[in-house]
């Protein structure tokens, strides 16, 4: 699949996160989008280890429960990409010696009726990583978990809905393998630009050592 081309044909999958290969580097991308006010009033920033959700006018924040989080850290040689505080949970699960999937039994989908977001998740590993989405069905969670090995040009993605509506319809298969097919450089601009104009808020893209950071309230 092109992802950049199926972002482009979905003007709200929510909160998506891609991990995979490309040469020696491993790919990371995660990127927030919004519909309201208080969902759009955002930024990434990177503090060492750490990139998170900050508000960019803290004067026009309603409620920042669901909004504000460490969306990526890392411990030991293993990354967690999430679209929530969970990221905080399986850090202190893996520094217990704990699994990724242990963490994530202890947290459900939101509590933001009628939506219910999903809660998405990644570890990436040396060799491997690993997808998860938590998700309300028949008021229960359900809870799913992908395992991939790294392959070169290769990635999976997921996002947080399939696409615009009234409630949000939560992503409803497996990640969806894509290639990824350009440098560092080329793949995060297109990857920007792919991103309903409307809605997007924020993209962080990671190759290897090399990240960047796309703001849209900063002018990116």
């Amino acid at each position: 699949m092109d992802l950049c081309e199926y972002l482009k044909n979905n003007q709200y999958p929510g909160r998506g996160i891609l991990i995979g290969r490309y040469g020696e580097e491993d790919v990371i991308a995660y990127f927030i989008m919004g519909r309201s006010a208080n969902s759009r009033n955002r930024v990434f920033k990177k503090s060492d280890d750490i990139l998170y959700t900050k508000a960019y006018d803290e004067s026009k924040v309603k409620d920042p429960s669901l909004i504000i989080y460490n969306a990526i850290r890392e411990y030991d040689d293993q990354i967690i990409v999430t679209d929530g505080d969970q990221t905080d949970t399986i850090y202190e699960f893996l520094k217990q010696g704990k699994g990724f999937a242990q963490a994530l039994e202890t947290r459900v989908y939101e509590p933001d009726a009628p939506n219910y977001t999903p809660r998405i998740s990644a570890l990436v590993s040396k060799d491997n990583y690993t997808i998860s989405i938590l998700k309300k069905y028949e008021e229960k969670c359900q809870r799913l978990y992908s395992y991939y090995i790294k392959r070169d040009h290769v990635g999976h993605f997921i996002s947080t809905y399939d696409h615009d509506g009234d409630p949000l319809p939560a992503f409803s298969t497996d990640p969806l393998l894509c290639e990824i097919d350009l440098p560092f450089e080329e793949y995060s601009q297109k990857l920007w630009e792919s991103l309903n104009e409307e809605n997007k808020v924020s993209l962080y893209v990671r190759f290897g050592k090399k990240e960047r950071i796309f703001n849209k309230n900063e002018g990116d």
